[in-house]
C-alpha cells in the first residue's frame, strides 16, 4: 500500500502526531484535513530531503535495512533486532530513574503519569518512524502485529538516497583492461564435479580434502587463488571456508547444498542430480547461486541484500572503488577480524566479480574502477536468464 491508503486506516491520534512532526497547518480534529494536509506537505521535495538530511547514521542504517526488501510486512522482533544491528556496537546507556522519595506520597495524576512506560532503545527509533509516517502498524494472523512502509515512501527514500549519494562518486571512462567473469563459475561448477567424477577424492577427518585432491581441483579452475595461511582466522562465510580459498570455497559450499556429491566414507561421490549437472547445466543456475550467496552472507554482513542493491544503483557506470568507499562503509559492520573495508573489497565486491556481476579494472589515472554487468543487474532484478544466450551479456 501507499502512504495515501495507509494514512486512510491511521486513527486520528497517529495522523496528529504526523502532523505536528512535518508542522502541517490543518483542522486536527478532522481526519481529513490532517491527511490531505500531511500528503501535501510529504509530497515536496524540500521537506522530504530535509527529513533525511536531519537522520542520523543508525537512523540511516534502520532505513537502509527496510529498501530493498521483497516484503512488505516486519514484526516488532524483526524491528527490533535491525535496529540493533544500526548500531554497530554502539551501546546506550540505561535510563535512570529518578530517586523514588518514600516520606510524600503522589496523586493519582502523577502514579499515572509514572506508571505510561516510556520508549526507549529499539522502540524509540521505531516510534519516531511512525511518528513521521515511515512505519504503520496493524494486525495481520492471530494476534501478531506487523508493521509496513509506504511503498512510494520506499521508492522516494530509494531515489533521494541515490541522488545522494551518486553526488559523492567519481565516475570515470572506460579503463584500458579490465576482468570479467561471467560464466566462468558455472564452467568451473562442471570442473570441480568432473575432478570428483573421475577421482576417488579423499576427506580428511575434518571433512575437508586433503591437500593433494583440493590442489589439483584449484588448478583446473578458471580463476587462480591462494590457499588460507596456516593459522589465519577463517570463519562465518561458509561451511568450508576455513578450509579453501574464497572463490572455491562457495563453489563447493553451493555443490554440497545442491546435494551434487555425498560423503561416502570418507570419499566423495557424485550424485544423481551431480551427474546431471554434469550433462548439462540448469537454465537458472546462476540465479540460484546468486540467492545461495546472499543466503550464506547473511550471517556475517546482515545487510548484503541492501549493499548489492547499492552497487547495483551507483555502478551503472565505470566508477572508482574509493568513492564507493566513502558512500558504502558507513553502512558496512565489521565482523570480527575482517575491517569494513576488507568486507566492502573482498566479501563484496571481490564475490560479485566471481559471480559476474561486476567488472573490475584498473584505471590509469583513478585506480581500481568497478561497473555493473548486464548479468549482474539481470540478477538483481530477478530478470530470469533462462531464455538469454551470452550475446546478451556483453
Amino acid at each position: 500500500m501507499n502512504l495515501s491508503d495507509m494514512l486512510g486506516y491511521a486513527d486520528i491520534q497517529q495522523l496528529s502526531r504526523i502532523a505536528s512532526v512535518y508542522q502541517c497547518e490543518c483542522n486536527g480534529h478532522s481526519k481529513n484535513d490532517l491527511i490531505q494536509s500531511i500528503l501535501s506537505t510529504v509530497s515536496r521535495k524540500d521537506v522530504f530531503e530535509a527529513q533525511i538530511s536531519s537522520m542520523k547514521l543508525d537512523e540511516m542504517r534502520f532505513l537502509n535495512s527496510l529498501l530493498f526488501e521483497s516484503r512488505d510486512s516486519f514484526s516488532l522482533e524483526e524491528l527490533i533486532a535491525r535496529v540493533q544491528q544500526s548500531k554497530f556496537g554502539e551501546v546506550e546507556p540505561p535510563a535512570e530513574e529518578p530517586p523514588q522519595k518514600k516520606t510524600k506520597r503522589t496523586t493519582k495524576k502523577k502514579k499515572a503519569e509514572a506508571e505510561v512506560p516510556k520508549e526507549t532503545g529499539p522502540r524509540e527509533m521505531i516510534s519516531r518512524f511512525k511518528h513521521q509516517g515511515w512505519l504503520f502498524n496493524g494486525v495481520t494472523g492471530v494476534n501478531r502485529y506487523m508493521f509496513q512502509v509506504p511503498q512510494d515512501l520506499r521508492t522516494r527514500f530509494r531515489d533521494t538516497l541515490r541522488k545522494k549519494f551518486a553526488a559523492e562518486l567519481h565516475f570515470t571512462d572506460e579503463p584500458q583492461m579490465y576482468r570479467d567473469e561471467q560464466l566462468l563459475v558455472q564452467e568451473d561448477i562442471y570442473q570441480l564435479l568432473h575432478y570428483i567424477y573421475h577421482n576417488e577424492v579423499q576427506l580428511s577427518a575434518d571433512g575437508s580434502m586433503y591437500k593433494r585432491f583440493s590442489g589439483q581441483i584449484l588448478e583446473k579452475l578458471a580463476i587462480s587463488e591462494e590457499f588460507p595461511a596456516k593459522g589465519e582466522w577463517r570463519f562465518g562465510y561458509g561451511r568450508h571456508f576455513h578450509h579453501y580459498p574464497n572463490r572455491m570455497s562457495l563453489l563447493y559450499d553451493y555443490c554440497s547444498y545442491m546435494k551434487y556429491f555425498t560423503d561416502n566414507n570418507l570419499v566423495l561421490t557424485l550424485s544423481t542430480s551431480g551427474e546431471e549437472r554434469l550433462r548439462s547445466k540448469p537454465a537458472n543456475e546462476m540465479e540460484q547461486l546468486y540467492k545461495f550467496w546472499l543466503k550464506l552472507y547473511k550471517g556475517p554482513i546482515s545487510n548484503v541484500h541492501a549493499l548489492v542493491h547499492w552497487m547495483n544503483s551507483l555502478a551503472e557506470q565505470w566508477v572508482t572503488v574509493d568513492s564507493l568507499r566513502k558512500v558504502l562503509i558507513p553502512f558496512i559492520k565489521p565482523f570480527y577480524y575482517d575491517t569494513a573495508d576488507k568486507v566492502l573489497d573482498v566479501r563484496l565486491i571481490g564475490i560479485m566479480v566471481h559471480l559476474g556481476m561486476l567488472r573490475i579494472g584498473e584505471h590509469q589515472e583513478h585506480g581500481t574502477v568497478v561497473r555493473m554487468t548486464k548479468l549482474g543487474r539481470a540478477l538483481i532484478a530477478g530478470v530470469s536468464l533462462e531464455d538469454q544466450d551470452r550475446m546478451f551479456l556483453y
